[in-house]
């Protein structure tokens, strides 16, 4: 079955970027000139979504404000003769079905992806972890989708993590795959494990592709770490009884919820950017002399 739907938790409260996240979304943070949630859209975009739901919470109406046309920009810029960026905004407001949803009760990552039941309905999806940024040169959403449509199961995406790394994550037990030297079966996880239950390096981070059977999972789910309904609970289930894919995928991922990934993603874009990068570049290395 063809993956249309995507699901961005974005419900979260952005403890690790105080003080300014009491003010703005951390996912409205800018990369750039652009919020770090429309790179998130962008990338179930180009791997071919149509539908996207983004869970929010109290406060975050700023989100949907992105997504929407301004009548006022629109007629500012239209006498300003800035045509192209009337374009822009109107290709950002239309570029998906983009829906929201509020999460009521913040109760963890697994109960924010449970409150898309209804928008999901019996069709895989995917799930884009509203911290995590990645680039790459193939969108991870379409890596995943790409294992889901050669294995038949639901997949997640991967990296090797240093050993302290996994203990606040999680660890996958991965079997190789004949054929394929980045894809792995897996039939186990453990959230946030002790040194001694580690089974891999390999953790989970930003990107999984689910199958509808999880709803059923989570509903039926006690609270894990931190008191919270845990999806990585709710995949290990999956796992144990349909087996999953784990993708270690090409990209870089950013950790958007702390700081040091927001600057460190701000200055990889920044450098990039056809428009500043040049002189931004210039910037840098007589910056760097300085240190």
């Amino acid at each position: 079955m063809t993956v249309k739907k995507a699901v961005i938790p974005a419900a979260g409260l952005g403890t690790r970027m105080l003080p300014i996240s009491r003010a703005v979304p951390k996912e409205m943070l800018p990369i750039v000139d652009r919020p770090a949630i429309s790179y998130l859209v962008d990338e179930a975009v180009a791997s071919g979504i149509t539908d996207i739901l983004i869970i929010t919470n109290r406060d975050k109406d700023i989100m949907e404000d992105y997504f929407d046309i301004s009548p006022e920009y629109e007629q500012k810029l239209r006498a300003s003769g800035r045509v192209a960026e009337i374009d822009a905004m109107y290709e950002c407001a239309q570029k998906a079905n983009i829906y929201f949803l509020r999460q009521k009760v913040t109760k963890g990552l697994g109960h924010a992806v449970g409150c898309a039941k209804a928008f999901v309905g019996n069709e895989p999806f995917a799930v884009l972890y509203g911290d995590d940024i990645i680039f790459s040169e193939t969108p991870v959403c379409r890596q995943l989708m790409d294992a889901y449509d050669r294995y038949g199961r639901a997949a997640c995406g991967v990296k090797a993590v240093p050993e302290e790394l996994v203990t606040k994550y999680c660890s996958l037990k991965t079997a190789p795959i004949d054929g394929s030297d980045n894809c792995f079966f897996v039939d186990d996880m453990i959230e946030k494990p002790k040194k001694e239950q580690i089974w891999s390096n390999y953790s989970i981070l930003g990107r999984v592709l689910l199958t509808p059977d999880i709803f059923d999972i989570i509903d039926n789910l006690e609270p894990g770490a931190g008191g919270e309904i845990q999806l990585t609970d709710a995949m290990k289930k999956l796992s144990q009884t349909a087996g999953m894919t784990a993708v270690d995928f090409e990209g870089t991922r950013f950790d958007m919820g702390s700081k040091m990934g927001f600057l460190t993603a701000n200055v990889i874009q920044g450098a990039k950017n056809p428009e500043l990068g040049e002189e931004f570049r210039a910037f840098l290395r007589e910056f760097v002399k300085t240190l």
